[in-house]
């Protein structure tokens, strides 16, 4: 199991809060607190505790309430990179307990309030306490194992001959930064390398830092291999870690970037586009970067097969008007873990897997690394070798 790096990193001057994250803070903290106090009066009554014990699990409960916002906020509060990894792991295996414990007691309340059976207190708020442990344990193990690979034939109408199991190895959702690094990173590369692809395609939110904080352990996808190329588009992290610096960085490892344009690509004497987009969000943060499928169709030759990187699945509606093929994405991380897989449709058409989209055929990745806790649960990592197939 790949594990992190603790070699010293110089401050790198981000500990500043910017005003949009002091906003956030703002907000965050008493609902984060909130919620602790409501686990609290739920559960602590029903264990039946002595006044010590009592103490220690209000104490508990305190300390989560504290460092969640560690998990989140850590790289920005604290100055030394060594020591805001630290406070941030911390801070995101709480956030994994705590969010399993939240909602495990409001499930329990749920059956306490439909079955009215008294009884049932006490040994449904040690369930709660148990199974919240179990789902992060487990889930930290499922986060921290390097991706498995999961083998996906696309079919597509019209796919010539020549073109019939080409691979596309899909990397999605890296998000190196406090948790992930580089032995994880070198490891996603070494098993990628085992697959012989024809193309590795990265689908955005390759990091979570600047490219001084994280440089060295994104230095291994450079070593990826692939007989016509490694390419990248942005994700929506990017941009809160500074895309342009990231492409340019991205470039400089051997990795192409589609920032909203394509290339031909030759294969056993077919032809296909491939296409890639900035990420949905990116006008918010630059208006000249807004993810544009169209434009990044101009000039390309007519009559081929056309497939799109775009890091979120809601791309999908553009992209089939723009008339494109196939459309691989990422972002949802499948929900990452139960129960969030269930509110990933509140925002994106699609969670995870191959759906159709009109005339587009999509391929959404749960992703390889994950985001906030190291807990992957019901939603496992992938490294994705996608086989074009004919329909």
């Amino acid at each position: 199991m790949p594990q992190t790096q603790t070699k010293h990193r110089p401050s790198t001057g981000q500990n500043v809060l910017p005003s949009r994250v002091r906003r956030a803070l703002w907000r965050i903290l008493p609902l984060i607190g909130g919620l602790h106090a409501y686990i609290g009066w739920r559960l602590l009554p029903a264990l039946d505790l002595n006044t010590t014990s009592l103490v220690l699990t209000a104490g508990a409960l305190a300390l989560s309430s504290c460092l969640v916002p560690l998990g989140l906020l850590g790289r920005f509060i604290v100055a030394d990179q060594v020591w805001a990894d630290r406070f941030t792991w911390l801070g995101s295996l709480a956030m994994g307990l705590f969010s399993s414990v939240l909602v495990l007691t409001v499930l329990r309340d749920a059956v306490l309030l439909a079955a009215d059976a008294p009884s049932l207190t006490e040994p449904t708020a040690m369930a709660v306490l148990g199974l919240a442990s179990l789902f992060t344990l487990v889930g930290y193990v499922n986060a921290r194992r390097v991706a498995r690979v999961v083998r996906v034939d696309i079919p597509l109408a019209n796919l010539p001959k020549e073109l019939a199991g080409f691979t596309i190895v899909q990397l999605s959702d890296i998000h190196v930064g406090p948790t992930i690094k580089r032995e994880y990173v070198q490891a996603i590369v070494d098993r990628v390398n085992q697959l012989d692809a024809d193309l590795v395609a990265i689908t955005g939110d390759v990091v979570d830092g600047s490219v001084e904080q994280l440089r060295d352990d994104t230095a291994p996808l450079g070593g990826l291999q692939s007989r016509h190329g490694n390419y990248v588009v942005t994700g929506n992290h990017e941009y809160y870690s500074g895309a342009e610096a990231w492409m340019r960085e991205f470039e400089r490892l051997g990795l192409r970037g589609l920032h909203n344009r394509h290339e031909v690509i030759a294969h056993h004497g077919a032809r296909f586009v491939l296409a890639g987009v900035t990420d949905f969000s990116a006008a918010a943060f630059d208006a000249v970067q807004a993810s544009d499928p169209v434009a990044a169709l101009a000039a390309s030759p007519p009559d081929l097969l056309r497939i799109l990187l775009a890091h979120q699945p809601r791309s999908a509606t553009a992209a089939e008007a723009a008339g494109f093929d196939l459309q691989l994405s990422g972002h949802t991380h499948g929900g990452q873990f139960w129960p969030w897989n269930f509110f990933v449709p509140l925002q994106q058409p699609f969670t995870a897997g191959l759906h159709r989209f009109g005339r587009l055929t999509v391929y959404t990745s749960r992703g390889t690394g994950y985001w906030g806790p190291p807990k992957r649960f019901g939603a496992p990592s992938e490294i994705t070798v996608l086989r074009l197939t004919t329909a």
